[in-house]
């Protein structure tokens, strides 16, 4: 099920990072009192009253001013408005109403989004309330008073923010038809693998490097089954971004990958895979995505007996962490394997949805402790228990042992590998969650 997305949207220096921070449980954007200081929006995984979403934090929306930075943050922040379920519109009681609240007000009104507007930095709610009042000439409902560093007020506002959340059936309904999201760098291809997939030109294609702004969703159906494609903005290293708007258009990949099933990431055989990739591929892998590497335009590089495999083998290094990711080579100008995407992408849905017995898990995970015995520390060995499947997409397993601190990553990966030796996996990755005989949960 993707997760709806919030985001926290308002001026300058409000206290959007202070009350994200707080919402995220860490210390992840700067604070500081000069305005402006947030200067990327970024995501974490929240959860209240059992509803999960992904916060988003964004910089300040300064509509009418002329600096370089603060109209990149109104851009920004615009994009979040474009992608984001629920907007918390955050505004400051020491300051007042200003002009901007009002502009920013006009912004958010024409996105049609849901808006909970709330009231920051309110440290007596009894002495505030007048200067709360104010905020109604915003037109854009009632204010929820706040304040995120005393922490006060904020369960309010989160019940808010979840009632405008989708219906958790309606959700589960819309989640039968998988989702594929298309994502890379700009002028990799993703436009004509799109048209060619949906058998009209519903992309622009075009030799010019970003020309996809915004994300499109297109259903087809391929053997009596419907899956949808997410065509996403293209992304670009940070040094070569000349436009704002394309500053931004991660945030939009990011969404994409939220919102998909399995992912489809895009290389230029020409350019081979870089850093930007990696990091695409990371989110994937975080929030436990399907990946399959799409390697295109193969057919225009010169090629030898070994051209295959050395561009496997440093996809494969620079991928590291996710040697499950299929790969293959296509060119969706010419059609060359083009058919192959429907049928990997099959597989990598199949493996995200298989369950396995507990009883066969077990046999698995005993043949592997006796191939190889756990580690020990200070005389002290690790035992394992029982290990059970307790969802999909990705597979989870719980593997109950006497004493999480003696569970090593590297046995944890020689279980994960044992695993999918006897059940392969491909495409898909595998949680493993250790926890201690007794824990309930």
């Amino acid at each position: 099920m993707s997760k709806p997305i919030v985001a926290i949207v308002g001026r300058p220096n409000v206290g959007k990072s202070t009350l994200f921070n707080i919402l995220a449980g860490e210390q992840i954007s700067i604070v500081k009192d000069t305005p402006g200081v947030t200067r990327d929006r970024i995501y974490a995984d929240c959860e209240w009253l059992d509803r999960k979403f992904t916060l988003i934090d964004t910089g300040g929306i300064e509509p009418d001013s002329s600096d370089v930075i603060l109209a990149q943050m109104r851009e920004q922040a615009n994009i979040a408005i474009e992608t984001a379920d629920v907007i918390i519109f955050l505004v400051d009681v020491r300051q007042g109403l200003v002009d901007s609240d009002e502009k920013v007000a006009t912004m958010l009104r024409k996105s049609k989004k849901p808006v909970v507007l709330v009231v920051n930095k309110v440290d007596s709610f009894q002495k505030m309330m007048p200067d709360i009042y104010e905020f109604y000439n915003l037109g854009i409902g009632d204010p929820i008073p706040i304040s995120s560093v005393s922490k006060l007020g904020l369960g309010d506002m989160l019940d808010e923010v979840i009632k405008h959340f989708p219906d958790m059936a309606e959700d589960e309904a819309d989640d039968e038809i998988p989702k594929i999201a298309i994502v890379g760098k700009p002028n990799v291809g993703k436009s004509t693998i799109i048209n060619r997939i949906a058998g009209e030109d519903r992309a622009i294609v075009s030799d010019i490097a970003g020309t996809t702004r915004d994300a499109i969703d297109t259903e087809v159906t391929v053997n009596g089954h419907k899956m949808v494609f997410i065509d996403t903005a293209g992304l670009r290293r940070k040094s070569k971004v000349i436009e704002d708007i394309e500053r931004f258009s991660v945030i939009r990949t990011v969404t994409a990958v939220e919102r998909a099933d399995v992912v489809l990431m895009v290389i230029d055989a020409s350019e081979g895979i870089t850093e930007q990739d990696a990091k695409i591929a990371g989110i994937a892998h975080d929030r436990g995505k399907g990946m399959i590497i799409v390697v295109n335009k193969w057919d225009a590089i010169e090629k030898n007996d070994k051209t295959i495999y050395e561009f496997e083998d440093n996809i494969r290094k620079i991928l590291s962490f996710m040697p499950y990711a299929k790969i293959m080579y296509i060119s969706a100008k010419t059609g060359q394997r083009f058919n192959k995407i429907f049928e990997e992408i099959d597989n990598v849905l199949q493996n995200q949805s298989l369950r396995i017995k507990t009883g066969v898990v077990n046999e698995i995970m005993m043949e592997a402790v006796s191939l190889q015995q756990p580690p020990s520390d200070k005389g002290r060995r690790l035992k394992l228990f029982y290990m059970t499947q307790v969802s999909i997409k990705p597979p989870t397993f719980v593997v109950f042992v006497n004493d999480k601190e003696l569970m090593h990553y590297s046995y944890t990966r020689y279980l994960e590998n044992k695993l999918r030796e006897a059940f392969g996996f491909a495409g898909t990755p595998i949680n493993i969650i250790v926890r201690e005989r007794g824990e309930e949960k």
